[in-house]
């Protein structure tokens, strides 16, 4: 390895320890001052030499990268988050819960969150001001209020969508985070709708 591939997987394995889940690659980036394909490239490299390797799941090969020192030991001490389907960031679109695959986490990082998490892949753009991209993971905090400023996951007949929430004038307003997108502009005593949690975490896979 070069000097700079061990500072990445210092750094990765820091803040695993730290957070229960890998960086993603905008905070590798961020740290050693990388361009996002700078980071990439290092990833991949430490995947070739076998630092890393995809996370194999029932269903199919993961596109996430893991350490691949994590030993019988620190695996029990993980818990999994679920990946309940896809949601929407643009347009909402249905939400269906299909366990799809799961991620292992840290369990004092979920007990430092608090609650019931759960993950979605986000599909879409409409975020992408508050660095939430097409094909992310976002984790969801089950709860059913959120505060003006929280960035939601929420149920509108049926149909699933990832918004900043706010409200005016005794309506709930779901705003993008993208220039040129319009807020979704709810009833709050509507039946169809409901708030399913509030986004805590991101993770980019690659």
């Amino acid at each position: 390895m070069t000097q700079r591939q061990r500072e990445v997987l210092g750094f990765m394995r820091g803040f695993s320890d730290k957070h229960g889940a890998p960086p993603t690659v905008r905070e590798i980036a961020e740290r050693f001052r990388f361009t996002p394909r700078a980071a990439f490239d290092h990833l991949r490299a430490l995947e070739r030499k076998g630092m890393l390797q995809r996370r194999v799941t029932d269903k199919r090969v993961s596109r996430m990268l893991v350490l691949t020192d994590r030993g019988p030991e620190r695996a029990r001490r993980e818990r999994e988050i679920p990946i309940l389907g896809k949601i929407a960031a643009g347009a909402p679109i249905f939400a269906v819960e299909n366990r799809e695959e799961v991620i292992p986490v840290r369990p004092e990082w979920l007990a430092a969150k608090g609650g019931d998490v759960f993950a979605l892949r986000v599909r879409g753009d409409s975020m992408i001001l508050a660095h939430i991209a097409d094909g992310d993971l976002v984790l969801v905090r089950k709860q059913e209020s959120a505060a003006t400023g929280d960035i939601v996951a929420a149920m509108i007949d049926q149909e699933a969508t990832v918004k900043r929430f706010a409200t005016e004038g005794g309506a709930v307003v779901l705003k993008p985070e993208h220039p040129t997108m319009k807020p979704i502009v709810v009833d709050p005593q509507r039946a169809d709708f409901r708030i399913l949690g509030k986004v805590i975490g991101l993770i980019r896979e690659m």
